[in-house]
Parts: structure tokens; sequence; C-alpha cells
């Protein structure tokens, strides 16, 4: 998305003489509201519980307001140490929890949803730290921390790999997040990286970064 045109939920420029519209933020597609529906569902129960979470993935970009693929899932993050409580306060409101053999989550299902508890992003353990940064947001009608975007691009940047590198499938996400995204700390935490670095330098001769904008 170039700057002239604003986030991708917005409208092209008005007419001469036009008054411009205000921007709208899109409705997720009909068929995947039942991510939305579980987000909020799980996200109520781990508020109830009292437990320390933010979240994460394409539901999270919705709540910034920004533009993607909204996923059939949502994804929360929590503490490593807190991952067995959660799964405890999740079956006692009747979910069925499942722990798959990657070891850094645990997965349940809501409104037919697939659902991720993680408590790793891209190899690296979630911090009190990276929970502390959370920013409340509606999702919808419930208010819950939400990853801050420099998170997400952080997270999904250090996701990059030889063996996953869908750029096309983040590119949405930065050109929509842009505005709130520290993209200094980004290019701190994962420009070092080819994968990271490469997505970066994308971002810049798409003009939707300059190089001197991290240096801010």
């Amino acid at each position: 998305m170039s700057s002239a045109q604003g986030t991708a939920h917005q409208s092209g420029l008005p007419l001469a003489g036009q008054e411009p519209e205000p921007p709208t933020r899109e409705e997720p597609p009909p068929d995947r509201s039942q991510a939305i529906l579980a987000t909020k569902q799980v996200g109520a129960v781990l508020k109830r519980a009292g437990h320390r979470f933010a979240l994460a993935g394409s539901v999270a970009v919705y709540a910034h307001g920004g533009s993607g693929t909204l996923q059939h899932d949502a994804d929360f993050c929590v503490l490593p140490e807190d991952a067995e409580a959660v799964a405890g306060s999740l079956r006692s409101a009747g979910l069925t929890v499942r722990v798959p053999p990657e070891g850094w989550l645990v997965k349940t299902v809501c409104f037919d949803q697939d659902v991720d508890i993680i408590f790793e992003l891209a190899h690296r353990p979630v911090t009190a730290d990276l929970l502390a940064r959370a920013e409340e947001l509606p999702v919808d009608s419930v208010h819950m921390p939400v990853l801050t975007a420099t998170d997400l691009l952080v997270s999904l940047g250090t996701a990059f790999s030889e063996h996953h590198c869908d750029f096309g499938a983040v590119l949405p996400v930065a050109r929509s997040l842009r505005e709130k995204v520290d993209w200094r700390e980004v290019r701190r935490c994962c420009g070092d990286e080819p994968m990271p670095g490469a997505f970066l330098y994308l971002l810049e001769r798409l003009k939707v970064i300059d190089p001197g904008q991290e240096q801010r």
C-alpha cells in the first residue's frame, strides 16, 4: 500500500469538491466470522480466570484495524509456566484441550475453530515483558490484551526462514499497520537475519516504509 492510499480499508482519494468519507474497518468475511466468535469466547475465559495472555495472529491484526487474510483459527500467547493452568481453565469451561507433539503450544476447539495457546513465538519463549506491552483492544464487543503492532511484525518477521518465507501473506499486514509499527525495533529484533532483512528491503522498495524511517 502506498502512503497516498492510506490503509487497505480506506477507499480511493475523493474527487475534487467531495468531502472524504471517514475510513471504516472491513468486517471479516462471513465464512470466517467464527474465528472472531472463538476469540471472544476463549478470551473471556482467560480473563475471568485472571491469566496473563495476549491475542496474537490474524485476529490480533483485525483488532488493530489491519487487513489481511483472516484465518480459520485464533492464537493466544501465554507464559510457558502458565500453560498448564490455562489448559485447566479451558477444560473447566467445557473445552477439550490437546497437547500436540510440537511442544510449544496447546490446542483447543471453540465454535468449530482451532484455537492455539502459544508459549513460544518463532522459537522464542513468550515473556512477561511481551505480555506487559500488550494493548487493551476490543475484538468486537470483548476487550482483551492484544500484542502491539510492533510485536506482531517482529513475530511474523522472525518466523521467516528458508522453509517458510511467504512475504505475500505478511505484506498486507505490514501495509495496513505500518503507521502503528516501530520499524526501528522490528529491524533491531530481526533485520540482521537474511529472510526478515529481505522483507524489510521489499517494504522499502514498495515504499511502504522508507530507509530512514527506522532511524527516527
